[in-house]
């Protein structure tokens, strides 16, 4: 009798394919899976990168303890194809970014084809000096059009997401020019309560220890104990400074202290801080790609790392790095002060954050940085705003960003 002597790799070849037949037969008549699999790779071409520096001034100058500001401005960047598929990026103009765009990226890009992200990553981060800003705002958009194309969000492109919904915490109680804080920002954090913010982020470092403790106590009275507070010094403490400072944060029950020390050019002592204080140091929104932010994770130079998605590379680079810190147990809370794209690329990679670790549901969820102040480049560029409820925002579920840009409105306010 003749025996049946397969090899174990053919069994697996033969039900491998079996299987593959049948998945594809059940699903083609539906969803064009066989049709799809003969097809070519997608001939969409990049046809024209264009740049916009758009400015907007507000009524009275606002802005951290550093430097006040009456000016918002951001750079927003378009990326056509052939077939009419747009995509939108954006990130800060600082440096000659918008120059490194025109200039070298562009060149990068123009003729390829969008699907082709690993392809496009590295053609861009060569020519550019290791600018993150620019790869970011590019990226921003190539994720955005690729989304677009294959009919997919961004989380979507990434395996799909974990959560449906981000919490916001608001980006508030900046120093505004002619206002005392002490009178300012525990009725403002009141109102933002009100609203339904359960987590905010007040400015600190300008008046001094006495007075700038004052506020953080009156603002923990204003909203009780239940909600969230972040404080950001934005490198105006010395090392010393911060550690008494940061002190009396914990007394109070702060979240976090963010960069109280000079940023530029090494977060320089905050390896130091981390390890002094109990409180959680948060950092590193100017970050400019994986490299850096590795070195920084070794050395835990925070217990926070916030890297921002227009300025260290793009969405890929703040996944890596998040994935890389959740290695050493140190929580990613992605920087977000920009506009409506970054916004809504933000809220994307948020969902995609697992629980702290693999299958645990403890530890904290991740928040989204909002800002609160007058922005028309986050409310008046978009079709629809993005609406609170009830402390979280709804993560956009259309393809690419999930959100849809007015041209027309971005180029009124194109610097003249």
């Amino acid at each position: 009798m003749q025996r049946n002597s397969w090899t174990r790799r053919e069994c697996f070849k033969a039900g491998l394919a079996g299987s593959c037949g049948a998945l594809a037969g059940a699903l083609g008549s539906r969803w064009g899976v066989a049709q799809a699999a003969e097809k070519k790779p997608s001939g969409l071409t990049i046809t024209k990168v264009e740049t916009f520096a758009v400015e907007h001034k507000i009524p009275k100058a606002i802005g951290p303890s550093v430097a006040l500001s009456d000016v918002r401005d951001s750079l927003l960047i378009k990326i056509s194809t052939d077939s009419g598929l747009v995509g939108w990026g954006e990130t800060a103009d600082v440096g000659g970014t918008q120059g490194i765009i025109e200039k070298h990226l562009k060149r990068a890009v123009l003729g390829k084809n969008p699907l082709e992200q690993r392809k496009l990553w590295n053609a861009m981060w060569g020519p550019n000096f290791a600018d993150g800003r620019a790869v970011g705002g590019m990226d921003i958009a190539l994720h955005d059009l690729r989304g677009k194309a294959l009919g997919l969000s961004v989380a979507d492109l990434y395996g799909g997401r974990v959560r449906d919904k981000i919490m916001a915490y608001a980006a508030a109680m900046n120093y505004v020019e002619g206002q005392d804080p002490e009178q300012q920002h525990p009725p403002e954090a009141a109102a933002l309560a009100k609203r339904g913010f359960l987590a905010m982020k007040i400015r600190t470092g300008r008046y001094g220890f006495r007075k700038d403790l004052a506020v953080m106590k009156k603002i923990r009275e204003a909203v009780g104990p239940d909600v969230r507070l972040l404080t950001d010094g934005n490198g105006a403490f010395t090392l010393p400074q911060a550690v008494k400072f940061g002190r009396e944060l914990e007394k109070l029950d702060f979240y976090c202290f963010e960069e109280p020390l000079p940023q530029a050019p090494n977060y320089g002592g905050y390896d130091v801080l981390t390890r002094t204080l109990d409180i959680a140091i948060a950092g590193g929104e100017v970050l400019d790609w994986r490299g850096t932010a590795r070195d920084h994770i070794l050395k835990r130079s925070f217990d926070i790392i916030q890297p921002d998605i227009s300025l260290c590379g793009g969405i890929a680079e703040v996944l890596f790095i998040a994935e890389m810190a959740r290695l050493f147990s140190i929580q990613a809370l992605p920087h977000c002060w920009a506009g409506a794209i970054t916004i809504a690329a933000t809220l994307q990679v948020l969902s995609l954050f697992p629980p702290h670790y693999l299958g645990s549901k403890t530890g904290d969820e991740p928040m989204m940085e909002f800002d609160v102040y007058e922005n028309p480049f986050r409310d008046q560029i978009v079709t629809k705003k993005f609406e609170l409820n009830k402390g979280y925002f709804d993560v956009p579920t259309g393809p690419g960003l999930g959100i849809e840009i007015d041209e027309d409105i971005v180029k009124k306010y194109v610097k003249k």
